[in-house]
């Protein structure tokens, strides 16, 4: 089971990140997550949304180069280890992380890890280990 994040390209300047903000703003998009890595001429910025095909639109309409990228999120404990104890089952299955990252739940106590791994084959050794392993409509509930 996986969810779709947004992955954008920005250019690598004072005010982008604002920009791509106001632009998901003035549409009613909120994002629920979002992580920027940077490189010197531009950026990637992920971003998790309730609909993002919608999301993709109103973004490439605007100008902004993006892609769907299938990412898994596991529902973990909000607590000093948490990330520790699925990062552990994860390497001790031998499967690659590509990039993750992390955002609280609704539910407290609770948060998520998003990540990007490699492979259909990965994806179902997380759930076979008993990761919690949530869907996009658990995510926005």
């Amino acid at each position: 089971m996986s969810i779709k994040q947004i992955s954008v390209f920005v250019e690598n300047r004072h005010g982008a990140l604002t920009d791509v903000c106001s632009v998901l703003a003035e549409n009613g998009i909120s994002m629920h997550a979002l992580s920027l890595a940077d490189t010197q001429d531009f950026g990637i910025l992920r971003v998790i949304v309730e609909d993002p095909e919608k999301a993709a639109e109103i973004l490439r309409s605007s100008g902004y180069p993006c892609k769907l990228t299938p990412v898994i999120a596991v529902r973990m404990e909000d607590k000093p280890g948490g990330m520790a104890a699925v990062m552990k089952l994860i390497s001790d299955a031998g499967i690659g992380v590509e990039y993750a990252y992390a955002f609280l739940s609704h539910t407290p106590g609770k948060a998520y890890m998003v990540f990007r791994i490699e492979g259909s084959e990965s994806r179902r050794k997380l759930s076979d280990m008993g990761l919690d392993i949530v869907s996009s409509e658990e995510l926005f509930r």
